[in-house]
């Protein structure tokens, strides 16, 4: 498939219309009509989970937060393929693979407000920390390819950037140094069209970001991100591939963001409803509905009640993320250094006092 949807021939690959109707049966995955609904129901529950997060934000119980509204399918995909003994190497925009890969609500929670617990991820195997610095994860990713291969070992690295991070040096130095060595690595680039508040066309001038794995000899294709079906094919492509020692693949997921940035930013400054609502028509989980309900698979009563007992676990997490227990502040300064440097003694001394300012709101 590689070869056919060459980013070369700017041909997007997609499998599936904004009315949810199959349109390249050729590609069409075989998948049973129980991976199918276990495929909305995951994107559902990250949908559900995400508005909840926001909301909570919106109260002041939990800190800054980076939505994930509208890029559920390349999540859900990914998250179908990705096995336990591969490594997942996230930015931080990506809750449906970490669901994926073992990590749960509450240490996702507790990552956002702050805890250090919340980076343990007891249930999840080879997940590096979310990563907030922009690109500087794929590098780790490169180099944990690198070590597969020198221990020549069966794995796969799957490792998440946005269409901003393309931008950054660190982007292209792990293509490169992936391409040279033939590392295992799944480069899966979320192009919503915004870098923050940077639209995609003053980001660069290529035509689009999968052609730029022809510059480092790599394979790459273009994907409708919002298209379940599209992401599911070309991640699986993209993994064996890599498992057979093609070395890596880059993929760029189409999508769009349709919350904020994170929880402090204001898109209305630089976005029209106008563009908002022509992207609407794209949303993955109206098309991955319609499908399931062509095929009698579900239903909006169906839904209803899911999604009441979604917000209902979705509370109960937080609950518990709220009631768990303060994480020692010694773990968190005094650990790296054997004789704490001087900022660092600033830092605690900054947060202490915000501490001692939050427990006097009260």
């Amino acid at each position: 498939m590689f070869n056919e949807f060459s980013p070369l021939k700017k041909k997007i690959f997609r499998i599936m219309d904004n009315n949810g109707k199959i349109k390249k049966s050729k590609w069409t995955p075989e998948l049973s009509d129980q991976d199918l609904v276990k495929a909305y129901k995951d994107m559902l529950f990250a949908r559900t989970a995400d508005l909840q997060i926001v909301s909570y934000q919106r109260q002041g119980r939990i800190y800054t937060y980076p939505p994930n509204l509208g890029q559920e399918a390349i999540h859900a995909a990914a998250g179908s393929i990705i096995r336990k003994e591969d490594w997942l190497v996230p930015a931080f925009r990506e809750m449906g693979v970490y669901l994926a890969k073992g990590m749960s609500l509450l240490e996702i929670f507790l990552y956002y407000m702050g805890n250090e617990d919340g980076s343990k991820m007891k249930n999840a195997n080879k997940v590096l920390p979310l990563a907030v610095p922009i690109a500087s994860q794929l590098l780790h990713a490169s180099g944990i390819g690198y070590e597969i291969n020198y221990n020549d070992k069966k794995e796969v690295v799957f490792t998440f950037v946005g269409d901003g991070g393309t931008s950054e040096g660190d982007f292209h130095e792990a293509l490169n140094f992936a391409g040279v060595w033939k590392a295992p690595v799944v480069f899966i680039v979320q192009n919503n069209q915004y870098g923050i508040s940077t639209p995609f066309k003053m980001q660069t001038a290529s035509d689009g970001i999968a052609i730029k794995s022809e510059a480092y000899g790599i394979k790459g294709i273009q994907v409708d991100g919002n298209d379940y079906f599209a992401m599911y094919v070309a991640t699986k492509a993209a993994a064996e591939a890599a498992l057979n020692c093609e070395g890596p693949v880059l993929i760029e997921a189409v999508t769009y963001r349709k919350g904020a940035h994170t929880t402090s930013d204001d898109p209305t400054k630089y976005r029209t409803k106008e563009e908002e609502d022509l992207w609407a028509k794209t949303d993955p989980l109206d098309r991955m509905k319609k499908h399931l309900i062509s095929k009698k698979l579900w239903s909006d009563e169906e839904e209803e009640k899911l999604v009441k007992e979604y917000k209902k676990e979705v509370d109960r997490q937080f609950e518990e993320a709220e009631n768990y227990p303060e994480y020692p502040i010694n773990e968190v300064f005094d650990n790296l250094y054997a004789d704490k440097p001087q900022d660092l003694v600033d830092q605690q001394r900054e947060y202490e006092k915000f501490l001692k300012w939050k427990a006097n709101l009260k």
